[in-house]
């Protein structure tokens, strides 16, 4: 099944993307939570953090890698952020294509939901 991902990894659907390699791509949330608010997905699909398998380490760890630097970029890095991962439905993942969360802009409060 296709997802609204995959049609913004292909450009079939705009999006602002603020970040891309050939491992990855970062965009701003349709829906934002907070003032500052990027989605990080993989290039390829793994539908959810639980189905990651040890294949996907380079993956991960690339994006793991790559957060600071986008927040950097967005201008969190000196007060912070919070970067989330929803896994399947009682996670609160909306799209069966893992993405990580990068919030910031504004002080983030505890118990999120």
């Amino acid at each position: 099944m296709e997802t609204v991902f995959d049609k913004i990894l292909s450009k079939e659907i705009p999006a602002d993307i603020i970040y891309e390699d050939n491992i990855c791509l970062a965009f701003k949330d349709i829906n934002p939570q907070a003032p500052v608010h990027v989605l990080l997905i993989p290039k390829k699909r793994i539908a959810t953090i639980q189905d990651a398998t040890p294949n996907d380490k380079e993956i991960l760890g690339h994006m793991s890698t790559k957060i600071p630097e986008i927040a950097t970029g967005l201008g969190l890095a000196e007060n912070g952020y919070r970067v989330v991962v929803n896994c399947k439905e009682n996670g609160g993942q909306e799209v069966p294509h893992l993405h990580y969360h990068i919030l910031g802009g504004r002080k983030l409060k505890w118990p999120p939901g």
